[in-house]
């Protein structure tokens, strides 16, 4: 029966195994990668009863070195489930498509299971998604997105039950080919072809023009050059990083610390207290840092009062692992300096911003002399800038710096009193955070934090200076070629063409996560425009190149991959195996590295230079 086909010399095609159930529609599906429908001339037969008896080759329309084969459905009387592998010559296959409909069987796991023993590609496709639609409209509650969800997270369920690792999961209906997961699945499936037939195919039977590709392709001093022209500086970084780290463990172990490192990204938590004298302006300066202004729901309560009477605890508004505190004002009868530490539970914090204005007081030196002795970070902040300033220029010899460097000299001749060696004073204005010292107390903080809490700093931080923009688009680009790698490697959530982002919802809420971080997702933006006295829609003007985020469906996803596979080339990927060696031994992981990269990494190019363009109108006079 069935298998590949070779000769004397080697291996002369590569052979796409299409399997599964018997009725879960293979033939179909084999038409449908051949751009045939099921009535074609030369198309596979399709019937309402087991028509498949034996495997059968149709050669691709694209590659005549590529053969697909039609596999008799497994669990029949004349292929049952314990001798099935053997008939159909299992092993001799180079890729695997798995067809699986209604429900998820113990045919399925045999077969996927077997696959990924063999280590090679295999997608699991579900097919028949109009008729499960079709049905399912039928509830009075449907909804066609939360039902794909569904059947994705229920193949995925199953799959990882199965202990398959790296599960591709594609939704189809052959006969609406427009619809679903089809045309995505099909130029995957096509960048996983061309890879295999560079690596399997002995160049003898290539032609010409890919035999002199792979000459080329086979000398790494040529190969570096490209890849310096064609990628960018971010993704060679990467990649020499990558290179660097299998050359001392391998890839299971790489992408498993690259795992753990983002699990512990995302929950990393940053409580950063905000304390000083009463009417300093610490309750502004929580809203100035959540990116909020002083009077919309959710801010902190301001007034010409003492209006924090209790320890209030402030989620960012977009990232909730980083709380800011917002401590009552000490020295008020409510909180005596004796036993106001006590009282706000000073221990909690990871560092502290003491806010004091116009005048150094007894209460500011407490409040430095305690954290110091619990050996925490403080950083004295000067508020109400703005105001001490206007008030200078009356002055008829009026000079900015000068005022400026008075103001800071007098708060470090104080801190140096209490024992500080090294006083930092930051001077700012919470009506504008890109004015005076602000933009140096981020990049204090930063470096004073462990890498993981500076992150979480980074992407919290409101875009208020280009220099921060660069930190954004700096810490995005440091997770993108993280992404990339466990896509290749561990992925175990099915998005087509990535094999371990997320699910294409996940990967959806992946894109606007880059939305939130620069400030663009639609709540950020009307929230920008409060803050700088803006109609909306004039900010939102500015943004030229992406989509609004509630524009980002799963549509809008797919098509997203699709133009990236076709920045994606075999090029690159050769590119890619040349400066990266050990990645030729992942089956099927090249094609998703390149893939995944080049998805985000176009997008973050795009949403940068709108977030730069509503920064920029955002301070227009």
């Amino acid at each position: 029966m069935g298998g590949r086909s070779s000769t004397a010399s080697g291996k002369t095609t590569v052979d796409v195994a299409i399997t599964g159930v018997t009725g879960a529609g293979k033939s179909s599906l084999v038409n449908a990668l051949r751009d045939l429908s099921d009535f074609d001339d030369k198309s596979a037969e399709t019937d309402v009863i087991e028509g498949t008896k034996e495997p059968t080759a149709y050669p691709h329309p694209n590659f005549p070195d590529v053969i697909i084969w039609d596999l008799p459905g497994i669990g029949t009387p004349d292929f049952k489930a314990k001798v099935y592998l053997e008939s159909v010559n299992y092993s001799q296959y180079d890729f695997f498509i798995i067809v699986a409909s209604d429900r998820f069987t113990v045919y399925d796991t045999q077969l996927s299971r077997a696959v990924q023993q063999m280590k090679k590609p295999f997608y699991f496709v579900w097919s028949k998604m109009d008729i499960a639609i079709t049905n399912e409209k039928l509830n009075p509650d449907f909804n066609e997105g939360a039902t794909l969800q569904k059947v994705r997270k229920y193949c995925l369920d199953k799959l990882l039950e199965a202990n398959i690792s790296s599960p591709q999961i594609f939704l189809v209906s052959s006969f609406y080919r427009e619809k679903y997961d089809f045309h995505l699945m099909r130029r995957i499936v096509v960048v996983e072809i061309e890879a295999l037939r560079r690596r399997l195919l002995k160049p003898a039977v290539l032609p010409d023009s890919e035999k002199e590709r792979d000459d080329k392709s086979t000398k790494p001093s040529a190969g570096n050059r490209a890849l310096s022209i064609c990628l960018p500086k971010v993704f060679k970084v990467g990649l020499a990083k990558l290179r660097d780290a299998l050359l001392q463990r391998n890839l299971d172990e790489v992408s498993e610390e690259i795992r753990q490192e983002l699990d512990k990204l995302q929950n990393v938590k940053l409580d950063i207290a905000i304390t000083g004298v009463s009417g300093a302006g610490k309750s502004s300066l929580v809203n100035a840092l959540r990116g909020m202004t002083d009077y919309e729901e959710g801010a902190a309560e301001v007034g010409v009062t003492q209006t924090t009477m209790e320890c209030h605890a402030y989620p960012h508004l977009l990232f909730q692992n980083v709380t800011i505190w917002d401590l009552p004002g000490i020295g008020t009868p409510e909180f005596r300096p004796k036993d106001y530490l006590e009282k706000v539970c000073f221990n909690r914090y990871d560092f502290f911003l003491i806010v004091g204005s116009e005048r150094f007081t007894e209460n500011d030196v407490l409040l430095a002399h305690e954290i110091k002795k619990m050996k925490k970070k403080f950083y004295f902040v000067r508020s109400k800038m703005d105001d001490s300033i206007a008030a200078e220029s009356r002055k008829p010899n009026f000079n900015m710096e000068s005022s400026m460097q008075k103001i800071r000299t007098y708060c470090c001749d104080n801190l140096t009193k209490v024992g500080e060696s090294n006083p930092r004073v930051f001077l700012i204005s919470r009506r504008d955070l890109n004015m005076f010292d602000f933009p140096d107390l981020q990049e204090a903080l930063e470096n004073d934090l462990d890498d993981l809490k500076r992150q979480a700093l980074i992407l919290a931080l409101p875009v208020f200076s280009r220099r921060i923009l660069e930190k954004k688009k700096a810490a995005m680009e440091a997770l993108i070629w993280k992404f990339a790698l466990v896509s290749c490697a561990l992925g175990a959530v099915p998005v087509p063409g990535l094999s371990a982002v997320c699910d294409l919802g996940l990967l959806v809420g992946g894109l606007i996560l880059f939305y939130k971080v620069f400030g663009l997702d639609e709540e950020s933006l009307r929230r920008v425009a409060k803050v700088v006295g803006k109609d909306y829609q004039v900010l939102k003007s500015a943004i030229k190149k992406s989509p609004m985020s509630s524009e980002i469906t799963p549509k809008f996803v797919a098509s997203l991959m699709a133009r990236s596979l076709l920045c994606a080339s075999l090029t690159i990927i050769e590119l890619v195996l040349d400066f990266v060696p050990v990645l030729g031994s992942l089956v099927g992981g090249v094609s998703s590295f390149v893939t995944t990269f080049y998805m985000l990494k176009s997008f973050l190019k795009d949403i940068v230079e709108d977030a730069e363009n509503v920064r920029a109108k955002a301070a227009e006079p």
